[in-house]
């Protein structure tokens, strides 16, 4: 089966809550075609990539992206991640290289998003950071008495109500709750006892932003941090939204790449 692409070389998707047809876009380049794939002839570093970042995902559909002299280009995988689609670009060795832009059908052409549909928090009004002092007490009870020298640095509530509270001791955290406070998961994001400052989006060091701009196209900043280990910067941290889901990113301290941990 080959796709027939749209607007952008886009791929349908599915549908929306609201009927709306979702699509990924700009999957390749005008004039390849994207023959469909099961996961089985996937690469096996596709699959390690996968089962790695997305822990508990479902496979959904594959394409294999061919150029007119029928060179293999890379793969394009469709998954469901914690109830939300995540179209991710993957090279021809199988290597990832993005997390695919998303977009409604009405707004194909355009900024890519509307007043009041999926991707509205692409207008930058932050709404889902939330106050510490807002927390529930259920979260913010769990954390005083399992981890009492934690001092919190940023929350966020997802889309289907369950929270992220990023939070600092011997190290940098982001400890998982769901929608009624309940535990779900603790991740060590940075091992070492460091100094954690709140950037702007404005102050990022520039090879992070042309990363995330090239790696998660029409993401939403969140929330950053330098880290400074015995006065020196040894790191970025980094949350952002890409088509509603979380990701929290690490750099060293030249804003180099280092890794990612998909939060919801």
């Amino acid at each position: 089966m080959t796709a027939n692409f749209g607007t952008n070389q886009s791929i349908v998707i599915g549908k929306t809550g609201s009927g709306s047809t979702l699509y990924a876009v700009n999957t390749c380049r005008h004039g390849d075609a994207a023959d469909s794939v099961a996961f089985a002839s996937l690469p096996d570093s596709t699959k390690t990539y996968l089962t790695a970042n997305y822990a508990g995902y479902t496979f959904r559909k594959a394409y294999k992206i061919v150029t007119h002299a029928g060179v293999v280009e890379g793969y394009v995988v469709f998954i469901a991640f914690n109830g939300n689609p995540v179209a991710l670009k993957f090279n021809a060795t199988g290597g990832f290289s993005a997390v695919l832009e998303q977009r409604e059908d009405r707004d194909l052409d355009g900024p890519g998003w509307h007043e009041g549909g999926i991707f509205g928090d692409r207008d930058g009004r932050h709404r889902d950071t939330i106050a510490l002092t807002a927390l529930p007490t259920s979260i913010l009870t769990y954390i005083t008495t399992n981890y009492p020298t934690d001092t919190l640095k940023h929350a966020m509530v997802n889309k289907d109500s369950s929270y992220v509270v990023i939070s600092a001791d011997n190290g940098v955290f982001a400890t998982e709750f769901s929608k009624t406070g309940a535990f779900i998961n603790r991740v060590q994001i940075y091992p070492h006892v460091v100094k954690v400052t709140t950037l702007t989006q404005a102050a990022l060091p520039a090879p992070v932003s042309s990363y995330l701009m090239a790696t998660y196209p029409a993401y939403v900043f969140d929330n950053a941090f330098q880290l400074k280990l015995n006065g020196t910067i040894s790191g970025y941290l980094v949350v952002i939204d890409a088509n509603s889901t979380k990701y929290l990113l690490v750099f060293n301290g030249n804003g180099g790449f280092e890794r990612v941990h998909v939060l919801r």
